[in-house]
């Protein structure tokens, strides 16, 4: 095979199957590549909710609330459904202390335009009958900033609906190796077990694996694996009808945020922050925690013991329910806690889309639209030079 294609997005998750979806649209011919299967990395190893609440005010809300606004539309449009669900959710505080930070929170998100709100013990209670009764209240978003999607369906949406505009998929793909110009450094060609792809664009869309598609051009991409861990239950009656998160999820997930809870010294020591959700089938996750642990996927005893013993304490009535399965995988992480997405100056052509973290899904349709008005030389729908690739530059 000698084939000759607009662009090529490298890697089928969330992220490479929206900047495909997207570079469609834009009329390139577009191959997306993919070492497995399509939504076979950490798209199918998370949980499904997109949400404004567990990010920092600025440009990671700003980005959060644009893509959820645009998968409603995406919503109505797609033929595939990508089980898309508008529900809301809650952020509990245990103390007064944390009830007081995540009220400061509150307040910042607001004067920025967003709509949350704080509810006390007794609205807290009444919203969800089934919680410990002790908490001091917690932040809420309504649907408008927290919605539901399947997390693989979403993938596998964005590839059927750019089949209909021509996207031609390889999927378990071997690339060997990514030819560059000798005079200009310029993307040419991708050689793979498929045979050669020649191309002027790719666009690494990788997640935790594009450091290994950076090295195949020289390139130091600056992310790491982060583990995490959930839980899935039998089917049951309805426990919530929020999403639920702990306070302490926010201080799992940024190390800036300096906060003592008061947790066993496992819970501290393996990150873990309690998180809970339905599935459409009734199932619930429960979660969750961050390692780093490399690319290990297996699931840890000592982590699945600290991640039942949060949940028991928001909902203890979870004693009685059997955990049928759990499952792990890992997110990309970037040390500033935001996403690549740019152009790489040093080489004319070359592109990532990755770093998104827990971030992925709900920044899938966002990141795949700005991917696509960068190459074709069009301004994004609002500044994103803070998720340059140059920022990384020594």
């Amino acid at each position: 095979m000698n084939k000759v294609y607009d662009a090529v997005v490298i890697g089928a998750g969330a992220i490479g199957t929206s900047a495909a979806y997207h570079l469609c649209e834009k009329g390139l011919k577009t191959a997306l590549l993919e070492k497995g299967d399509i939504a076979g990395g950490s798209s199918s190893h998370c949980d499904a909710v997109a949400l404004i609440c567990d990010k920092l005010p600025g440009i990671d809300t700003k980005m959060g609330q644009a893509s959820i606004d645009y998968y409603m539309e995406l919503a109505k449009r797609f033929d595939y459904d990508f089980e898309f669900d508008p529900k809301g959710c809650l952020y509990v505080c245990e103390t007064e202390p944390e009830f007081e930070a995540a009220s400061k929170y509150c307040e910042l998100q607001n004067n920025d335009g967003y709509a949350l709100r704080m509810v006390n013990n007794e609205e807290l209670c009444q919203m969800e009958p089934h919680i410990a009764k002790d908490l001091t209240g917690a932040l809420y978003t309504p649907p408008s900033g927290s919605i539901a999607v399947s997390p693989y369906k979403v993938c596998f949406a964005f590839v059927e609906e750019a089949k209909k505009m021509g996207l031609e998929v390889y999927t378990y793909c071997d690339i060997k190796k990514i030819n560059l110009n000798g005079k200009t450094n310029g993307v040419e060609s991708v050689e793979t077990n498929y045979g050669t792809i020649r191309t002027k664009r790719i666009v690494n869309c990788a997640g935790a694996w594009a450091p290994f598609i950076g090295e195949l051009t020289g390139l130091k991409i600056p992310i790491e694996p982060r583990k995490g861990t959930n839980l899935v239950s039998e089917q049951t009656e309805r426990l919530c009808h929020n999403k639920i998160l702990e306070y302490g999820y926010m201080m799992s997930k940024f190390d800036s945020i300096h906060f003592k809870r008061k947790v066993s010294p496992l819970a501290e020591e393996l990150n873990v922050a309690f998180n809970l959700e339905y599935t459409k089938a009734n199932n619930l996750l429960v979660g969750g925690n961050r390692l780093f642990r490399s690319y290990d996927i297996r699931s840890e005893i000592e982590t699945m013991k600290a991640i039942a013993e949060r949940a028991l304490r928001f909902y203890p009535e979870l004693a009685d329910i059997k955990c049928i399965r759990t499952y792990s995988g890992v997110r990309p992480f970037v040390i500033d806690h935001l996403p690549i997405v740019s152009d790489v100056d040093s080489i004319p052509g070359y592109y990532i889309a990755a770093g998104h973290e827990g971030d992925g899904i709900c920044f899938s349709p966002i990141t795949g639209r700005f991917m696509s008005q960068i190459i074709a030389g069009e301004e994004t729908d609002f500044d994103i030079s803070k998720l340059d690739f140059a920022r990384f530059a020594s």
